[in-house]
């Protein structure tokens, strides 16, 4: 893994991570900021929390606590520090002259980490805009103590602008950027347009990063998407074609990973890549049930399908990762309980356990929005008979000489598509 490296040493960075809570005992969120500073490939060396109800206005932690982690920045050798929430262009600024070494927030490294694992150029296109809408930001914030580092978290990414640069400038690159996003979204508009004629289900992977939906997505697929422990390891979005025990074919969608604190221009740029949640037909959200946050996550997840618009949808919640529980720590994850889905299951997307019944289930899902039909076609509509087959579910095919008598359970959608078709209609699954 590429490491972030100060530019006159060839030393991995070391950071100070400083978080506030009303909590005195409350570090869970300074735990996962130092997981994302080692998916960065740097590393924290010491950590601090400051107990407030709201960050200081003028330095976050406030001055007399700022002072003490000056101590801490010379006792560490440290490169910088790193706050656990995303910090005003006064913040940053007053911290940097007291600390004297690069400071940087929560929303900084997100965005860095995004950069470093965007491949496609709609992902680097995205990523750069939320850059860019952050500098534009914190402009004055970010001029001094940005100018006086020459590397490492925060610095690099797709076609990054000099720290000197202008408002002006940033905002012509973020018009340029516009309307890049703006045609990939109507490039994405119309592949969805088309799946939808085409009627095939869409099935999106959601859930907090790290839950292990590339992995599920590989097993039940065989995408050979990268699947590493480490927050963020995938960032493009990958959509296969999975077959149900029917026969039916459904698109199933890996999608960006949730986070607490997601910075909100990430969300803005990746917006319509996100959104593809909005239109599928299932939701699997996949949860870490072995992380002791799990329910917390859950509710991250949600609380980022309301700002999608996207939370009316089906949903099947996988506790995932069991084979990491022992047998008594099984028996409680049974008892998780996700009050927004429809269906729960306990799977191991690393070993294949509960996989059949994931794909058991999302069938049964389809099945709650369709209808049985007869149907008959002719035999020079042998093209339509051969997409039913992948889209619907077929309970009988009779050819008889003058036509092709078909029984299936197909979506409600289709019934206007096939309405010439149909002989009768209306016994429901259910």
């Amino acid at each position: 893994m590429e490491k972030f490296t100060r530019t006159d040493e060839n030393i991995t960075e070391n950071y100070i991570l400083v978080g506030i809570s009303a909590d005195a005992d409350e570090n869970r969120s300074l735990d996962e900021l130092e997981a994302l500073l080692d998916t960065a490939g740097a590393k924290a060396v010491c950590k601090v929390t400051q107990r407030l109800d709201y960050p200081d206005p003028a330095t976050y932690v406030g001055s007399g606590k700022a002072h003490e982690i000056k101590s801490l920045v010379y006792l560490h050798d440290a490169t910088g520090v790193i706050c656990d929430d995303e910090l005003s262009p006064a913040q940053i600024r007053n911290l940097t002259d007291i600390l004297e070494v690069k400071v940087i927030d929560r929303t900084i490294l997100i965005l860095d980490i995004f950069a470093s694992h965007a491949t496609t150029n709609e992902g680097k296109i995205q990523v750069e805009m939320a850059q860019q809408k952050y500098r534009l930001s914190h402009l004055h914030g970010l001029g001094k103590e940005l100018s006086r580092q020459g590397g490492g978290i925060g610095t690099r990414g797709p076609g990054e602008t000099k720290l000197e640069s202008d408002r002006r400038r940033i905002q012509k690159r973020i018009s340029i950027l516009s309307g890049s996003i703006a045609r990939m979204k109507k490039v994405r508009e119309s592949n969805r347009k088309k799946r939808q004629n085409e009627g095939i289900p869409v099935v999106a992977v959601i859930g907090y990063t790290n839950a292990g939906k590339s992995t599920l997505l590989n097993r039940l697929t065989g995408a050979g998407v990268l699947a590493e422990d480490m927050l963020f390891a995938t960032l493009d979005p990958t959509t296969r074609i999975c077959r149900l025990s029917s026969g039916q074919n459904i698109l199933m969608t890996d999608t960006v990973g949730f986070i607490n604190k997601l910075p909100h221009n990430l969300i803005d740029a990746f917006r319509s890549t996100l959104e593809e949640v909005r239109y599928a037909d299932i939701l699997l959200h996949v949860v870490d049930v072995s992380d002791p946050d799990a329910e917390a996550h859950m509710k991250t997840v949600y609380e980022t399908l309301d700002e999608l618009n996207a939370a009316n949808k089906p949903v099947i919640t996988l506790l995932n990762k069991i084979d990491k529980l022992n047998d008594n720590s099984r028996e409680a994850s049974r008892f998780i309980k996700d009050i927004k889905a429809g269906h729960t299951l306990c799977v191991s997307a690393f070993t294949g356990e509960g996989a059949i019944d994931v794909l058991d289930e999302i069938e049964k899902v389809l099945r709650e929005d369709r209808i049985f039909v007869q149907m008959s076609f002719s035999y020079s509509q042998t093209g339509d008979v051969e997409a039913l087959r992948r889209n619907a579910n077929i309970v009988s095919e009779d050819y008889r000489e003058s036509d092709i008598l078909i029984e299936a359970y197909i979506p409600r959608a289709y019934l206007g598509k096939y309405d010439k078709n149909i002989i009768s209609d209306g016994k429901n699954l259910l």
